[in-house]
């Protein structure tokens, strides 16, 4: 297969991956909104979460995205050096993307800051956002796809702390931007947290922290310990399914560290919502591909 052939199907596969996390969530969030549901008692949120299954069902059944806000899309890429179609990858993602906003369809969400105007293409300057590792004498590339959402942006807040603030800090910091503005973004909510120097590492960290499964846990057992405590934490707020109430605030809070300056401490949360739509893919170098994300999906 020739290069051209080979960059136009990769472009294809991405284009038809992206629209496909408009349209379902990932396994992982459907098992915990299920979950959820099931230990819920509250009889209004019962009926919210009836309707937000019955919604995913309606976007499966019809192929149509499964919230009308699909979002700013940001690729995730973590490529081996040597993944033979490294330097054409931002391209191939810019007319994914052109592709999927056709295809699936997408709604028009990128506005030329300054300008006012929308692009009517989700494309524009620079964006889709692409945040880029390199691996090291490897070949391989996982993309991972997310929708960044106007209501699940709404919480998005960091900062730097002064030392003496200490973790306890972190977690007011926490609190404060969840139970401020969390009811916006369509709980239960993913939260993700950065701690890291300075506020761009650390609004890094909290947005890669959402992109972790929502089950998962830090590899630091203290890191761990406060990913439980603030989800409980959390819960015990009571905001419930699309903040009418009930027994869980959140899915879950995933916490990425850095070393950082022992001067500052850097906090930042993200949110996803309860319609978390992201995905990954990972790429071999002949563009053999496996969804990481989404179990049993065929584009």
């Amino acid at each position: 297969m020739s290069d051209q052939k080979d960059i136009s199907l990769l472009q294809d596969v991405m284009a038809r991956f992206t629209g496909y996390i408009g349209k379902r969530l990932p396994t992982d969030v459907i098992k915990k909104l299920e979950e959820l549901r099931a230990n819920e008692d509250a009889e209004l949120a019962k009926v919210v979460y009836k309707s937000m299954a019955e919604n995913q069902k309606r976007a499966d059944e019809l192929d149509r995205p499964c919230c009308q806000d699909t979002g700013v899309i940001q690729y995730f890429i973590t490529t081996g050096a040597n993944f033979p179609y490294l330097g054409k990858l931002e391209e191939v993602l810019k007319n994914a993307t052109l592709e999927a906003t056709k295809r699936a369809p997408l709604r028009h969400n990128a506005v030329e800051t300054f300008i006012e105007k929308n692009t009517g293409t989700n494309t524009g300057s620079r964006i889709p956002w692409l945040d880029w590792e390199i691996i090291p004498d490897d070949d391989h590339c996982t993309i991972e796809v997310y929708m960044a959402g106007g209501g699940c942006s709404l919480p998005g807040a960091a900062k730097v702390l002064m030392p003496g603030q200490g973790y306890e800090g972190v977690n007011q910091f926490v609190f404060d931007v969840i139970t401020s503005y969390g009811v916006n973004a369509c709980p239960p909510l993913l939260v993700g947290v950065g701690v890291s120097t300075s506020v761009e590492t650390a609004a890094r960290l909290s947005k890669k922290a959402i992109l972790r499964p929502v089950d998962s846990q830090h590899p630091n057992s203290d890191a761990a310990k406060m990913e439980r405590l603030l989800e409980d934490g959390l819960n015990r707020v009571g905001l419930g399914p699309q903040g009418l109430g009930g027994n869980a605030s959140v899915m879950g809070v995933n916490i990425e560290s850095s070393a950082r300056h022992p001067s500052t401490i850097g906090v930042a949360v993200s949110t996803g919502c309860w319609a978390h739509r992201r995905g990954a893919i990972r790429f071999a170098a002949d563009l053999s591909y496996e969804i990481l994300s989404h179990k049993g999906v065929v584009l």
